[in-house]
């Protein structure tokens, strides 16, 4: 087990579409729950999430995933770290930003720096052994194969049997089993690798009707980490355009959400009846 706390802080900025401080503890106990039982031991390691609600209560030593209305360029989008090397990550505000907020704190808890490469056999023919940029929630980031945590949408992601040389059968290569073999990309999604031979950056993206590889070059004068690099120059449409209208995880956390709304009211209901009758049985006469 990696002893070193990782400690998330999410919290909103955005001011046109805002976002409730009900929501945003919501979406922070979601991510919470979604760290420690299902992300934390598959890959050893101990995190927190919290919900702030403003930056000036962010503690020191958190990373932050902030909502914003309005990043900027689509290349702003995403993974960042500020001037002491400390990861940061934005996320555009509106339909399915919780959806983003899990996408990026995954990704920031498995490898805060942007840096961590496993080595593994090239998906392009021919090419040899190359360096795999763990970014665990990317093969498979598409909504439809997200899953839900207390009625909120939350992303796949993928395990360290990833990058396994051969495919195992009933071995588990991302959490829903939407990945059924290693280094497999997912419709919405991609991966990325560093060649040593060649000193290029190649990916295989699917965002089209097939999968396409792409030479990035060697990223040279290019600043940041690779992944801050390679975030900046793919621009996947989910992250640059949000969760699009029909995903079938969008409906999923949807039609979730209404019976868990009618549990909840109920418990709150049935609590402040409780604490009203320990009132009223210990008010003094």
């Amino acid at each position: 087990m990696d002893d070193l706390l990782r400690q998330v802080a999410i919290v909103s900025e955005a001011k046109t579409a805002p976002v409730s401080p009900s929501e945003l503890t919501r979406v922070a106990a979601a991510l919470q729950k979604q760290a420690l039982r299902d992300f934390s031991a598959i890959w050893d390691l101990v995190a927190t999430v919290d919900a702030f609600a403003t930056l000036d209560d962010v503690p020191v030593g958190y990373w932050p995933i902030i909502i914003m209305d309005d990043i900027g360029a689509p290349g702003a989008a995403g993974y960042h770290t500020d001037d002491h090397g400390q990861p940061f990550a934005l996320v555009q505000s509106g339909d399915g930003w919780p959806l983003t907020a899990s996408h990026e704190c995954l990704e920031m808890l498995a490898d805060p720096f942007g840096s961590r490469l496993v080595a593994g056999q090239s998906l392009m023919p021919d090419q040899g052994r190359v360096e795999y940029l763990v970014e665990v929630c990317d093969p498979s980031e598409d909504a439809d194969n997200a899953y839900t945590v207390n009625s909120i949408l939350v992303s796949d992601f993928y395990t360290p049997r990833f990058f396994d040389p051969v495919t195992v059968p009933g071995t588990r290569y991302s959490y829903t089993g939407a990945i059924e073999k290693p280094r497999q990309v997912l419709r919405g999604g991609y991966i990325s690798w560093h060649d040593p031979v060649s000193d290029h950056w190649f990916q295989q993206i699917f965002f089209g009707a097939a999968p396409e590889f792409r030479d990035l070059g060697t990223l040279e004068g290019e600043t940041g980490s690779p992944r801050e690099i390679i975030d900046r120059l793919t621009r996947p449409p989910q992250l640059t355009s949000g969760v699009r209208t029909g995903a079938r995880g969008m409906a999923m956390a949807t039609a979730a959400a209404q019976p868990n709304a009618a549990a909840t009211n109920a418990r709150a209901q049935s609590l402040r009846a409780q604490i009203q009758q320990l009132k009223q049985k210990y008010q003094k006469p």
